[in-house]
């Protein structure tokens, strides 16, 4: 088949932390290529999940949540949420439907989701974007709330379509993904047809660990932490990984070490058993726990999360 047969789309996909985007694209690509928490802003950095459907190629790039910044992190993760943007066929604007209709009450996380969702149609608007909304966990709201929702956000002028959709049990993927492959544009693959991420092995790898840090320790600690892989040494015996969780305070670092070192036993575990899967062949990992106070504000640390440095 020659190179003009085939299709390759780009599509951006933005939205406000914890809309699902994460989960939406994890789904597209048909594997878990972006990790996926209850905590707000999980995903840091842009990643590309790429499917295959036929002779068409749709990189998907799964941006961080978009909301107001203020440390050098969080701008450098709304800047990567929107130059994702840039050189997309197509972005999607992926709306927690429940969310952002309990912001009409203007209080706790689902107002500042509203808030969030509102300040970025605005920008959309203002900028002459056409996007394809996307409302997704539809299966926790009314079907009449929701249609009334998609009209509301019409109004802005901004979408071309909207979908509505259950990213975490399917519904309405099947209409979404014909949609895209659709619109895609004729040119040659920009990955190998086997490929499904552009992430490395080592950020994947401390993608994983910071996943189980989340979910083992969503109550008690804070959103300041995160994990970097120190070294990669393949061996006849498998891979031996080397990482470091980095806290902000001296509490943090008990809290993930736990008595006797057991939290963290418990999390190296897990994460040693998904790597295992993900890699196929056996991993051996060896974690550390630092405090480094301030490190949301040093550049070396998101450089090393695949985040440009935003003054």
């Amino acid at each position: 088949m020659s190179e003009i047969e085939k299709k390759c789309g780009m599509v951006a996909v933005i939205g406000a932390p914890n809309a699902g985007k994460s989960t939406l694209v994890n789904a597209l690509v048909g594997t878990k290529i972006s990790i996926v928490t209850q905590k707000v802003q999980t995903t840091r950095a842009r990643v590309r999940g790429i499917a295959m459907q036929g002779q068409t190629q749709l990189v998907f790039i799964d941006t961080p949540g978009i909301f107001a910044p203020r440390r050098r992190l969080d701008r450098a993760m709304v800047a990567a949420a929107w130059d994702g943007i840039d050189g997309a066929d197509q972005t999607l604007l992926v709306v927690d439907a429940p969310y952002y209709m309990e912001g009409e009450k203007e209080r706790g996380a689902s107002g500042k989701a509203r808030m969030d969702t509102d300040r970025i149609i605005e920008r959309l608007k203002a900028s002459n974007a056409k996007v394809l909304l996307v409302l997704n966990k539809i299966d926790d709201i009314a079907r009449p709330k929701l249609l009334a929702m998609a009209q509301e956000l019409n109004e802005a002028g901004v979408f071309t379509d909207v979908f509505m959709i259950s990213a975490k049990n399917g519904d309405g993927l099947k209409d979404l993904m014909t949609f895209l492959v659709g619109k895609a544009p004729a040119g040659p693959f920009l990955y190998p047809e086997d490929q499904l991420s552009d992430i490395s092995d080592r950020l994947m790898a401390a993608e994983v660990t910071r996943e189980k840090v989340f979910l083992r320790l969503h109550q008690e600690l804070p959103y300041d932490s995160t994990v970097e892989t120190d070294d990669w040494k393949e061996t006849n015996k498998g891979i031996r990984i080397e990482q470091t969780i980095f806290v902000a305070r001296d509490s943090q670092k008990g809290i993930v070490l736990g008595k006797g070192g057991q939290t963290l036993k418990v999390i190296g575990q897990a994460a040693r058993e998904e790597l295992i899967e993900i890699l196929g062949q056996p991993v051996h990992l060896f974690i550390h726990v630092k405090v480094r106070e301030g490190w949301a504000d040093e550049a070396a640390r998101l450089r090393n999360m695949g985040l440009d440095v935003v003054e």
